[in-house]
């Protein structure tokens, strides 16, 4: 058992950061109406991978790290889908949104290579 250590060292947690903020900021030009619906539904989602990373290296087992982890994992591919949903809805540019989509892939590739080193860490 041990604990990941500062959570802001994490490389996948720095690169979360970034898809959040960039997330707000996609959102922002999301209809007003949408506000409490689809935009918040994108900025809690990106907002999670970050926070479930911080939570999960504070625990003290890779089995709890690796939970956390799964939890993040889903979150980014809520993300990407409620981002899609918005392409298909025209609600921001389509680069904005393929860049985005992008640097989610990006992240859920990390994720998925950080929870085979807990896994294997058993």
């Amino acid at each position: 058992m041990r604990s990941m250590g500062d959570f802001k060292d994490l490389k996948v947690w720095q690169r979360a950061r970034l898809i959040a903020g960039r997330a707000y900021v996609v959102t922002q030009g999301f209809p007003t109406e949408k506000r409490y619906g689809l935009t918040s539904q994108v900025r809690r989602a990106a907002a999670s991978i970050m926070s479930n990373l911080a939570e999960g290296s504070g625990r003290d087992n890779d089995r709890e790290m690796l939970r956390h982890v799964k939890i993040a994992l889903g979150s980014s591919r809520e993300v990407e889908s409620h981002l899609i949903l918005a392409h298909d809805l025209r609600f921001a540019e389509p680069s904005m949104v393929k860049a985005l989509c992008t640097e989610v892939q990006a992240i859920r590739r990390m994720l998925a290579a950080l929870a085979q080193r807990l896994k294997g860490d058993d």
